[in-house]
């Protein structure tokens, strides 16, 4: 399974975000990573430089590598709308990211371990692959054997299930619908997609 696995702490200080959840590392270093982090003199970064940071911070918090990445903004592109904002659609619409802003996992590196493991069905059959593109009107939920596990339990308590208006939960079968495709300002990721665009269009 194609994923990336080196450290994440750094990644998220190269960005100064938490894009792979909460770091107490990062609150206290909101730095660079490296040895002259802190202290170096910034180089003035190149526009080439801007729209590649970019790319690089959605790949990372959305876990998918280049290939992958590519693939989507090509679907994007051959879609109907903005390319940006399917792009971004697109990526929001993956099973795992899906699972993760139900609240059924705490991270979307745990979403997609929770997926590929069988603990999650979609529409009444378990599904094991976290790339899958969820539908408006999708069912998604809790494989019954696997409901009571500590992950999810402790994931889903206290969860507010209304921050994201296009899913809808039901706390009593623990699943939810896919509603719809999330409009850009209902997408709370920092990225400016319109970078991504420019650096694909060189």
């Amino acid at each position: 399974m194609a994923r990336y696995t080196g450290p994440q702490t750094k990644i998220a200080r190269k960005f100064g975000e938490p894009i792979f959840g909460p770091d107490k590392v990062l609150s206290k270093k909101n730095y660079p990573p490296g040895f002259h982090g802190l202290n170096r003199k910034r180089k003035k970064n190149t526009e080439y430089g801007i729209q590649l940071n970019e790319k690089q911070k959605a790949k990372y918090t959305y876990g998918v590598l280049e290939r992958q990445f590519r693939n989507l903004f090509h679907k994007a592109t051959s879609s109907k709308g903005v390319t940006g904002i399917v792009l971004l659609q697109l990526l929001e619409a993956r099973l795992d990211n899906v699972v993760f802003r139900m609240g059924i996992a705490p991270t979307r590196a745990a979403a997609r371990q929770l997926v590929s493991h069988c603990h999650i069905v979609l529409n009444g059959n378990i599904c094991n692959i976290p790339s899958l593109t969820v539908q408006p009107d999708d069912i998604i939920g809790v494989r019954e054997k696997s409901k009571s596990l500590e992950l999810i339990a402790d994931s889903l308590s206290g969860f507010n299930h209304t921050k994201y208006p296009w899913l809808e939960w039901d706390a009593n079968s623990m699943s939810g619908k896919f509603m719809s495709v999330p409009e850009r300002e209902d997408i709370p990721e920092t990225i400016k997609e319109q970078l991504i665009v420019e650096l694909y269009s060189k």
